[in-house]
């Protein structure tokens, strides 16, 4: 099967094209190998791609005849990407909301305070 049909099937993106131009940017290597979107993948293979800023891994176990539930997806892949990863992308997530939008004015004085105290959080735990 495809590459791009497999990730597809799979459920890791949500259109072929999307696959493709993933392909094209070169954000998908099958056993190390920068991978085209008609790279033929077969069980073993060894999937690196880059998705949500996360680096996933995931080792292909059986081939679908087409794309599958949710549920179902397990069977046909092993999900080998760290938990650092997942974590990683959470700590982004809550980055994002400490920012203040443009044009909300300046930080009230408890605006202020929730700020100084996220800093020291970080840095007691960076201590411990």
């Amino acid at each position: 099967m495809r590459i791009d049909k497999y990730l597809w099937c799979v459920r890791y993106y949500k259109t072929r094209n999307m696959v493709t131009e993933a392909c094209k940017k070169n954000h998908v290597t099958v056993n190390g190998q920068v991978a085209k979107p008609s790279k033929e993948v077969f069980p073993t293979d060894k999937i690196t791609f880059r998705k949500d800023q996360i680096t996933q891994i995931i080792t292909v176990l059986d081939i679908p005849e087409n794309r599958v539930g949710a549920k179902l997806v397990d069977m046909y892949r092993k999900n080998e990407t760290p938990a650092e990863a997942y974590q990683h992308l959470e700590l982004l997530k809550l980055s994002k909301e400490h920012y203040r939008k443009n044009g909300t004015g300046r930080p009230t004085k408890k605006d202020r305070r929730d700020i100084d105290d996220f800093g020291n959080e970080i840095e007691d735990k960076d201590d411990e």
